[in-house]
């Protein structure tokens, strides 16, 4: 593939402090990379930024040759939108710092840091905000989709702590955004993706949390699996909010927290986390425990860091990825019977199919106070397919998630906008839904009139039209 030139790169580069990255430099393909290894695409100019100013004179260069920009923080988009073909990537993984005020209990989270990152620096003071639950998602991406995580009943979304943002605009302009600068703007940073600039600041409010959970799997071999989700069904119902639970029904995977006779074994785990007092938790989990008969049970009080690694292994950069999502009120019957039918029929090793439990702080959050959709969910589950480089039956396993997808469609009640895959603009507007939609067209078209950034799940300036 001919990758285009464009003129003005010498003058950009003298300017920025960080490096400008073409297809003539050696370390190309592998700065290039992303975490979806189904990604293959070749950015004319990969702009590795040092600082908000480097993003500045970015995007200014970008917005005066009309290029589009593609923003990467983490590089976790499994639809790649960290990376184009016809514009330039704004490459924020240089920028990764984080300072944390414990006094006022806020994180100031740089653009490009991973949850890693993040918990690491909050979690010396005892306190944290919902991450993701891999330790090396970005932060942006997440906060800017929602951000679901263990946390998230007790202490509401990664976006519900979003408190202020430092943005670089369509014009190249810096602004900062919080509740009194621009309202609306920042309604719709919670939930509406990056649509509305590069975020090279993220302000979060934290919680005392940790640095001790109680946490860690309870697995059943797949057979059981009805009779489990039946029985957790009734227990999540009435679940305090400091009880955090993803189940999740898959092959075992080769990880050190399981022995090496469950590899390779259908099983439903339950990832549990109780973020209140160690003592109280132990009989809170006490129904999720001691029902039927487990192989394996893990759950121990445990650093909330490590717990935030726990996963880490099942999801390898490189591998190649596909999902699709569900929201969904309950776990009926029917929901149990379609969720174990698919988990029956997976097609990798690498895939699974996890089901988080919502409610608590999510669902109090008003339906309008921020531009994320799914505030009446009980659970959201994601349909993910993983495979390796060299498995060439990506068809099978992409078929699997949508077969899935469309038996779930008779029960959702919505989708999660962080994992969409290929739904396309109509998916992207219905999931939003209209009265949300239009919020977010009117702040695109003040903010982005020209759809400068348009690799993410678009809200497009051009569109008017409720969601159908």
């Amino acid at each position: 593939m001919t990758t285009r030139t464009i003129d003005g790169t010498d003058t950009l580069a003298g300017a920025l402090r960080g490096e400008l990255v073409t297809p003539r430099d050696d370390r190309y393909d592998e700065v290039r990379k992303v975490w979806n290894g189904d990604i293959d695409r070749r950015p004319p100019l990969i702009a590795r930024c040092a600082g908000a100013a480097d993003v500045a004179a970015v995007v200014t260069f970008a917005a005066q040759r009309g290029l589009p920009i593609a923003v990467r923080g983490g590089g976790h988009s499994v639809a790649g939108h960290a990376l184009c073909e016809d514009g330039v990537v704004v490459d924020l993984s240089l920028m990764r710092a984080v300072r944390v005020e414990p006094d006022r209990r806020v994180a100031h989270v740089q653009g490009g840091a991973l949850w890693s990152d993040v918990d690491g620096r909050t979690q010396a003071h005892g306190l944290a905000v919902t991450g993701g639950i891999v330790s090396h998602t970005g932060v942006g991406g997440l906060t800017l989709g929602g951000g679901l995580g263990h946390l998230m009943r007790r202490c509401g979304l990664t976006a519900d702590n979003l408190v202020e943002a430092d943005l670089v605009t369509a014009e190249g302009r810096p602004v900062t955004v919080n509740a009194s600068t621009d309202p609306e703007l920042l309604w719709a940073l919670r939930g509406g993706g990056g649509n509305f600039g590069v975020v090279v600041r993220f302000g979060f409010r934290l919680h005392q949390v940790g640095p001790t959970v109680l946490a860690g799997m309870v697995v059943h071999p797949l057979d059981a699996a009805p009779k489990v989700l039946a029985h957790y069904r009734d227990v999540v119902e009435e679940a305090p909010d400091a009880l955090g639970t993803i189940v999740n029904l898959r092959l075992c995977p080769p990880v050190p927290a399981v022995p090496a006779r469950l590899h390779g074994t259908p099983v439903l785990a339950m990832v549990v986390c109780w973020s209140g007092d160690v003592d109280d938790g132990m009989a809170q989990v006490g129904p999720l425990r001691e029902f039927g008969r487990p192989v394996l049970d893990t759950l121990a009080p445990m650093r909330y860091v490590d717990l935030q690694h726990l996963v880490d292994a099942t999801v390898v950069p490189g591998n190649h990825y596909y999902w699709r999502s569900a929201d969904f009120d309950r776990l009926t019957d029917d929901v149990i019977d379609t969720v174990v039918g698919y988990a029956s029929r997976i097609t990798s090793p690498i895939s699974a199919m996890p089901i988080y439990h919502l409610g608590g702080a999510v669902g109090r959050v008003p339906a309008d106070g921020t531009a994320f959709g799914s505030r009446t969910a009980g659970h959201n589950v994601n349909m993910f397919a993983g495979w390796t480089p060299d498995d060439g039956d990506r068809d099978r396993h992409v078929a699997w998630v949508r077969d899935y997808s469309d038996a779930m469609a008779r029960h959702a009640t919505g989708r999660y906008v962080n994992f969409l895959s290929d739904e396309g603009a109509d998916g992207v507007r219905d999931t939003y839904g209209a009265d949300p939609w239009r919020r977010l067209v009117a702040v695109k078209r003040r903010l982005d009139p020209s759809n400068l950034f348009r690799y993410n799940f678009n809200i497009d300036p051009g569109r008017t039209e409720g969601a159908v």
